[in-house]
């Protein structure tokens, strides 16, 4: 159980700006527990989105309420996952040679490519949001989405090969199985309780997976840390696309 409770920590420590004074032990098991952790650590992520959702929507009109819900979004991870985006996208935006472009994601200067796609993926989600929230979305819905996308990262660094031998990426997969994926299913299946239409989420999160892998594995010949970063944002605008077809057309 300690391993459990150092895992849980990491995995908090490493995906958000919440303060965890204290130091964990990186070894093999708490890694396997970080990562099995994940998606509890999104769906304490989309808790505090929800919880803001309810508390501000009497006190903001939708507009403010969906761009407060965005800040908020992006101050709990720090940002962290957005500049895997910006890397990934410089470097498939250079249509370089594949030596080049690992050379370009490793580059700290954020080019022209990574600040559209930050641009754009912002623009969108802030858009969805408001849209959502003219829809009378469930805040449950808020608590999926970020507990999927964390998921997601869990199944890419579980079923898809690292490029290299080295970086995060390497370091989290040396000792994950394929159980580990499992485990971290579990705080999803509190969601099936609360939030109708669960499966469609989950379905098409699963695609997203597959053919975001498959783009990676044919682009990069496999994945990093950067990649898994922006498989956590694509994730996220993803459902929120998903959860809007659903909300506006089928449950309305």
């Amino acid at each position: 159980m300690k391993n459990a409770g150092f895992g849980l920590l990491l995995a908090i420590q490493f995906l958000t700006r919440l303060p965890v004074p204290v130091e964990c032990p990186w070894r093999p098991a708490t890694s396997r527990w970080a990562l099995r952790c994940y998606p509890l650590v999104g769906l304490l992520l989309g808790a505090l989105l929800a919880g803001a959702a309810v508390l501000l929507q009497e006190l903001l009109p939708t507009p403010l309420l969906a761009l407060a819900l965005l800040s908020l979004w992006v101050g709990l991870s720090g940002g962290l996952h957005l500049d895997g985006l910006m890397d990934v996208a410089d470097a498939l935006g250079s249509n370089m040679p594949l030596e080049r472009r690992w050379e370009i994601m490793k580059d700290p200067q954020v080019g022209s490519f990574g600040i559209l796609a930050l641009v754009f993926l912002l623009a969108w989600k802030g858009v969805l949001l408001w849209a959502l929230l003219e829809a009378e979305m469930p805040p449950a819905l808020l608590v999926a989405i970020s507990a999927l996308s964390r998921f997601a990262a869990v199944a890419l660094l579980c079923l898809t090969p690292c490029a290299r031998r080295e970086g995060l990426a390497w370091a989290w997969r040396q000792h994950l199985r394929h159980r580990d994926l499992v485990f971290s299913l579990i705080p999803l299946s509190l969601l099936f309780l609360w939030l109708p239409g669960w499966p469609v989420l989950l379905g098409a999160l699963l695609v997203f997976v597959l053919l975001y892998a498959l783009v990676m594995i044919r682009t990069f010949t496999g994945i990093n840390g950067d990649i898994v970063g922006a498989a956590i944002e694509g994730g996220e605008l993803w459902l929120l696309l998903i959860g809007w077809s659903w909300w506006s057309f089928v449950m309305a």
